[in-house]
Parts: structure tokens; sequence; C-alpha cells
């Protein structure tokens, strides 16, 4: 009897406790029926079916104009048909370079051929296809054949060139060689040429992710001495997308420019090598030993250079066209068919691409059969739901990109958020993104099981962060489970959508415990990927359950679930920054200028090192941020209005509810400025976008930020009245919201 007491007041409780959660966005009488759903939906998620098609999707090369990459896409078209979706192929017409010639020689007294290519393996199935490979390359290189000594760089970023001009060495007339990391790759040609440089090799260094990290490839995960990462140099910090279209779709008939008119097409020849290949390269530098930061993995002293021995690296390319084929299906909504929820995630690879992007690409397939098998028995969505599967991710977000400027005006008009993934493996949830989805992702994240520890993947996150954090830091998370998410900078798909066109968009995926070498070489294949990034699928079904919540939640609430005070709050926190910033920066030139003027710096020169002295900079002025804090002084009100005005979303009037959701989606687009960014037009959030010298790094408050950077103090004050003009649109949009409500 006390047993089935006991059992009755559990399923009581467990009840209760249901009765009484709450979902953001939706009335208390449809919370019910969503988390019903949303039990059915994780049931029904197959690892297998991931499996399977992973199989498939990565048994040939399918990189761009590839007949494995049509093919893929005909195969999950027919996949989403079957589904239930209305579904197409996209096709677009792009600039697509590859290898015609490359060589790379080191001359003098010890001469060395690069030898330029990846050795297939007994234990990788696929990686001994090499009529179908593209060879070890960077995209959108500069033609050339160049010959002159060489320099190491580091990573190649500015700073690193600092340190060079302090050690008095120039780049000009030379040849570079980089490291692999601490920036996106095109930005180490892009900083070259800007110091005189003629061309740039970029190598993979055993300290990043080679042997000193752990075994190598087939034994461990990580990059064998021959491994090479591919990947674009397009200055995709400028524009993404087919650099003879910008702003417009590349259809088959687009007027296109001239190839020396695309402005982010690389200007040097660029390589990336092995570490096999670097080894000679760097044993043959002289100079200064480098500082201790710049120093990999490899058996040898670093020196930065120059070389006494010249180096010759001569590239051809063909530049061709190709066609891609981006998968585009839709389930019509029911209730709201012009609100358009989307999801995406690329299929091309550079060669079988397995964790990049095929990982991510099964889950999402995933996710749509169990919504299309959901919506057979019964589960309407309530929007639209578009899933996209983008060809040409990887050259230059091509795809993506063609697509969204194809087809700007009307996903203005319809889409409230885009939902995207690239590569997955096991680990730790991670979310960046629109700040007004972040309570949306927390209670996204508690209600998701993680499924190595059976905890919910946002305890997990926080078991996570709480262990890595400083002792400082631990004091102040200690009970706090409230996930910060990330800011978006570039690297996938979600750049068109949100910084050209100011969707609402999120990046979705797991990782942390699935580290290894194989990107973008031969060995991102099935076999290495089931054997250490995911065995048996696991985290693919976390991201599956993750990433498909999100969507039916957003396809099905009653009031859009953005929460616009906590971007608020965050666009306060990146001014607060700003200002800090500027202040230390204040400090640090009066401090530097005394020491050149005192001579401090020749007194402690050493002449062997023969670094120069530091040129002295101007002061650092005191810039007028009022505006921008009179607008947040309205848009903070605003949004704290809006925000009371929905705590009993059931007490809406339902014909204002269509209105409502409307200015809901629609109100970052206010944050956009028509003109963009300076000499980068295309992208116009005024927030959040790449680094011009960072690439896949974000700049919050980009403008404002890289000018107080750069030093350029008038543009920064410029474009301090700018942001504080868009910031009055976004307090108005959400104004209109409030008055909708009274």
């Amino acid at each position: 009897m006390r047993i089935l007491f006991a059992l009755i007041t559990c399923i009581f409780f467990t009840l209760f406790v249901s009765a009484q959660k709450k979902l953001s966005g939706f009335f208390p009488a449809n919370t019910q029926k969503q988390l019903d759903y949303e039990k059915q939906f994780d049931a029904m998620i197959s690892t297998s079916n991931q499996d399977v098609w992973m199989k498939f999707l990565t048994s040939r090369p399918h990189h761009i104009g590839s007949e494995q990459g049509k093919a893929n896409a005909e195969y999950m078209a027919g996949f989403f048909k079957k589904w239930g979706y209305e579904t197409e192929l996209a096709r677009y017409d792009v600039l697509f370079p590859t290898p015609k010639s490359r060589s790379l020689e080191l001359l003098g007294d010890k001469p060395y051929k690069a030898k330029l290519e990846e050795p297939s393996l007994k234990e990788d199935g696929t990686s001994g296809q090499k009529s179908e490979q593209l060879p070890t390359y960077n995209a959108y290189s500069a033609d050339g054949d160049v010959t002159a000594e060489l320099v190491f760089v580091n990573r190649g970023i500015p700073a690193d060139y600092e340190e060079l001009e302090k050690m008095g060495i120039s780049v000009k007339g030379k040849i570079v060689i980089a490291k692999y990391g601490g920036s996106w790759r095109g930005i180490k040609p892009k900083v070259a040429a800007e110091h005189g440089a003629i061309g740039c090799l970029i190598y993979s260094d055993p300290k990043d992710d080679g042997y000193v990290e752990g075994d190598v490839y087939p034994k461990g995960p990580f990059r064998p001495e021959q491994g090479v990462q591919r990947g674009s140099v397009m200055d995709m910090p400028v524009y993404p997308g087919d650099p003879t279209t910008p702003g417009y779709g590349s259809t088959k008939d687009a007027k296109r420019l001239d190839r020396k008119d695309a402005i982010n097409i690389m200007k040097i020849p660029v390589l990336p090598i092995s570490y096999q290949d670097a080894l000679p390269l760097l044993a043959a530098l002289e100079g200064p030993v480098v500082p201790d930061a710049w120093k990999g993995g490899l058996p040898l002293t670093y020196h930065a250079g120059p070389s006494k021995a010249k180096v010759r690296l001569a590239l051809q390319f063909n530049w061709d066209i190709k066609p891609l084929y981006n998968v585009i299906a839709k389930m019509k909504g029911e209730q709201y068919p012009d609100e358009w929820v989307i999801r995406g995630n690329h299929h091309d690879g550079w060669v079988n691409g397995a964790a990049d992007p095929v990982s991510g690409l099964v889950a999402e397939m995933e996710e749509a059969r169990v919504i299309g098998e959901l919506a057979k028995k019964g589960m309407k969505p309530r929007r639209t739901i578009v899933f996209c599967a983008w060809d040409g991710e990887e050259p230059a977000l091509l795809g993506s990109t063609e697509w969204v400027e194809d087809h700007a005006d009307e996903l203005q008009q319809k889409t409230v958020a885009y939902l995207n993934s690239d590569g997955n493996s096991r680990g730790f949830v991670g979310f960046s993104g629109s700040h007004a989805l972040e309570q949306f992702f927390n209670e996204i994240a508690t209600d998701v099981t993680d499924p190595q520890t059976g905890v919910s993947i946002g305890d997990r996150r926080y078991a996570k962060s709480l262990a890595d954090a400083s002792s400082t830091s631990k004091a102040k998370m200690m009970g706090n489970k409230y996930m910060k998410i990330g800011a978006l900078g570039a690297g996938s798909d979600y750049s068109p959508f949100f910084q050209h066109l100011g969707i609402p968009s999120a990046n979705i995926g797991f990782g942390g415990e699935g580290n290894g070498g194989e990107y973008h070489s031969i060995y991102d294949s099935y076999d290495h990927f089931t054997k250490f990034k995911d065995p048996g699928f696991k985290y693919g079904s976390a991201l599956a359950k993750t990433t498909g919540r999100a969507m039916m939640r957003l396809a099905n609430a009653d009031i859009l679930p953005f929460e616009y005070g906590i971007l608020v709050n965050t666009i306060s926190e990146y001014m607060s920054d700003l200002r800090s910033m500027t202040d230390q920066m204040r400090i640090d030139t009066d401090i530097e200028n005394k020491l050149i003027k005192d001579n401090i710096y020749d007194l402690a020169k050493d002449p062997t090192l023969g670094f120069a002295t530091p040129k002295a900079k101007g002061s650092v002025p005191y810039l007028d941020f009022s505006k921008i804090d009179n607008a947040m002084v309205q848009v903070k009100a605003r949004a704290e209005s809006l925000k009371s005005s929905l705590v009993s979303p059931e007490k809406i009037n339902p014909s204002k509810i269509v209105s409502l959701n409307k200015i809901l989606f629609q109100a970052e687009q206010q944050l956009l400025f028509a003109k963009g960014l300076p000499r980068r037009p295309w992208y116009k959030h005024m927030i959040y976008a790449p680094g011009f010298y960072t690439g896949y790094g974000v700049k919050t408050m980009p403008a404002i930020r890289e000018g107080i950077e750069e030093r350029n103090w008038k543009e920064a004050q410029e474009y301090i009245e700018i942001v504080a003009s868009t910031l009055m649109q976004f307090s108005e949009s959400l104004q209109r919201g409030v008055d909708i409500l009274k």
C-alpha cells in the first residue's frame, strides 16, 4: 500500500511540476501540448539514421562543383520530399578556383622540394581517393611565381608585425611563413601583403594539433606530419559570397565584376603546407630567436629570419565558374505561413568532410525527419519551417550568401529567426547569436539531457564553466547557472542572415571532447569521426534534440520569445568595455611616449638583438559618447516596458498578435545601417561583425571599436553618432510593440 501511495504521489508531483512549467512565448493552455510534442520528438530520434546518412554523404569527396556534391544534394532532397517537405535544389553559378599547378622549393646549399601531398592510410577507407580529392591549397590565392628570402611571422596577425619591427626585421619583398591559429587563415596573407610581402606559406604546427597534443592519426585523432589544412583565403571580412557578384545573387545570367576588380580576392600567392614540409624551411631561417610565445613543437630553434637561402613559390589556378546546389525544404505553417523559421547546415566539404560539415548535417536531417513524422500524425507547425543544406560554404559562404542576397526582401519580411549548425562532436553545448534569444536558449538547455552524464546540457556546461573559472570568478558563479551566450563573428552560414539582413540568428553545436587534427584534410573521414569524434552519434542526437526543440518552439509559439532587455543590457556591457579600452589606451600611450622621450628604450637596447626604438604615438582624445548614452536610456526603458506588457501574454487581444510578432522578429533589423561598416558596406549590423583583422573572431560595436583600435578618432566619433541613430530606430520599434499592447 505504501509503495502504491508513493507511486501515486510521484506521478502527481510529476504532473504538477509539468503543469507549472512555463515556456517563453507560450500561453499556459498551449504549454503542455508543446511539451508533449517534444517528448515524442525525443523518443523518435535515431542514431542509426545519422550513421547511414554520413556513410553515404562522406563516401567520396564532395566539394563544390564535384559529382558527389550534386549527388549528395539530390540524395538529401529525396529524403526531404519523402518526409513531407516542398523541396527544391536552388542552383547558383559561382567563381571557384582550383589548382592548375603548385610548387614550393627551398633553394641554396640544402635544397628541398615540398611534397604538398597527404598520403593515404590503410586504416582510413576513403583517404586513397586521389583522383577526386582537391589538392592541398588555399582558395582565392593569387596566381604567382615568386622567389625571395623567408621570414617567420608567428601567427601573422598585426601584433606579430609590431614585434618584428622591434627586432628590426622587414618582410618587404620577402615570402612569409605563418602558423595556423590565432586568427582566421585569410588574415595572414592579407596582413603580409599590407607589409609588402610577396608570398605567404601557412603551416600546421604540431604544438597546435599534432603530436604535441596527442597521438597522431590513425593511432590517435591528431594531425600526422603530412596532414594539411586546406581553406579559403578570400577576404571575407570585406564581404563573403561570390566575389564577382557583391550584394546580389550569382544567378546564371548575373552581371559579374571582372576578377581584377573583386577587392576580396587575395593579392599575393598563398599555400598551406604540412609540418613535415615546413621543417626544412624553418631550419633555414637565421636572425634572432623568436619570443617564447612564438615557439612551436618542431625539433628546432625557431628563428625569425630572414633566411640566407631563397624560397620559390609558384602557383597557378583554374578560375572557373562552377554550379552549386542548395537544398531548400519547406513545410508550410498552418496559421502563419508567411512567418518562417529557418534551419541550416552546409553540405559541401573540402574533401570527405565527416566532422566538417556532415556531423551537423545528419543531425539536421534527423530533426527534419522527426518533425515530418510528427506533422503526419497531426502536429502541424503554426509557422513555416524551412530546412536548408547549403553548398559552397567552405570557399566563402557561397551557397547561403547567394540565396540570401537573391531573396533579401522576402527574407527580411518573413524570417522569424535563422538557426545554424556546422561541425559537431562530443562535449559541451555552445550557443552564440542574437542576445534577444539568450533566455530562450537557457530554457532549452535545461530540457535536453546530456548523453554522457545524464544531467541537462545546461548543467554540464555550467560545471565545465565553473571548473575552468578563476578562483575569483568561481565565487561569483556559484549557484548561478544562467548561461551568457556568445556573440557571432563569422565562419559559417549565419553571416548573411544576421550581419547583412539583421535577422535574429544563432549558431549551435557541441564540442570540447572531440579534438583532433583532421580539420580540412583527407583524414576528416567517416572512419576518423566514428572512432574519435562522436562514436555512436550520441552528440549528433543531442544536437538534433536541442536545435529541433528550438525550431518547434519558434514555429509554434503564441508570442515570439524575444527578450530585448537582455540585448540592451549586453549592448551596455559592450559600451562599458569600449570606454575602458579607450581609457587604458590613453594611459598606455602616455607611458610609452614618456619612455621614448626619456630614451629608456635606447638605454636598455642590447646591440646583439638589433631591435628598434618604438615610434611615439599621438595622444588619445576624449570621445563623446553622450548620444549613445541618451539613446540607451530610452531604449532600456522601452525594452523594460515591452517586457512588462508581455507578463500575461494570454490576455493579449488575439487580433494584435500577428502585428506584435512581426515587430518582435523585425526589431533587430533596426540595428542595421544602410551604408554598412567603414570600407566594408556589406556588413550592416552595427552591434556584431567579424573583425577586419580577426576574420572569424567577432568585433562587437565593430565600427566604433575598430576606429579606436586603429586610432582613427574621427571615424570612431562619426560611428558613435551613427550607432546612436540605429539605437533610436530600435527604440522606436520596441515602442510600437508597447503601443500595440496598450
